[in-house]
């Protein structure tokens, strides 16, 4: 028995898969994904895609570094340890600057690594569209895809199939596996 996990459909060109996003946008489907060799500038806006948080939890994760790094300095010079030495001023705020930096870079760094792999839904090990042997010889050299995964709403093997044919597709396959 075969369980149908999506489809994919090719394309013969980066502009002929731009039109078949806006399409499947305009259809209502939400859980597609585009796949050519290089970025196609105007994708995001065809698929319908909203801009990334990413930028926001990295700044929110930088701010907090720069806030640990001064206020653990600021703490232990004032208040763990406040010893005047040379007649430095208890709170030297001068000094922090370096060590807040720092924090913050590291922070910063670290939240978009892990919040990129978190957005993407990383790390992924299998794809339905590595069970595609069109897929996996022209991908990454001269092939541009539209994937339409099963879970979809409106994802109906049948109507779905001939709504990518009315796109002019050069290539429609169903990605199954074995159960």
């Amino acid at each position: 028995m075969k369980k149908t996990l999506g489809i994919i459909a090719e394309f013969s060109s980066p502009t002929a898969l731009i039109h078949a996003a806006e399409k499947l946008r305009d259809n209502q489907y939400s859980r597609f994904d585009c796949h050519s060799p290089f970025p196609i500038h105007g994708m995001d806006k065809a698929m319908g895609l909203k801009r990334s948080i990413l930028g926001y939890v990295i700044g929110f994760f930088a701010f907090l570094g720069a806030v640990i790094g001064f206020g653990l300095q600021s703490w232990s010079h004032a208040v763990a340890y406040p010893l005047v030495i040379s007649g430095k001023p208890l709170f030297a705020w001068q000094s922090y600057i370096v060590i807040t930096f720092a924090l913050l870079v590291l922070f910063g760094a670290i939240s978009a690594v892990f919040g990129m792999l978190a957005l993407n839904k990383l790390p992924r090990f299998h794809h339905p569209v590595f069970y595609s042997d069109q897929f996996e010889s022209k991908a990454s050299d001269d092939g541009f895809f539209v994937s339409i995964d099963s879970e979809d709403n409106k994802f109906d093997s049948k109507k779905t199939k001939q709504l990518l044919e009315s796109m002019n597709s050069t290539h429609i396959e169903l990605l199954e596996e074995e159960v």
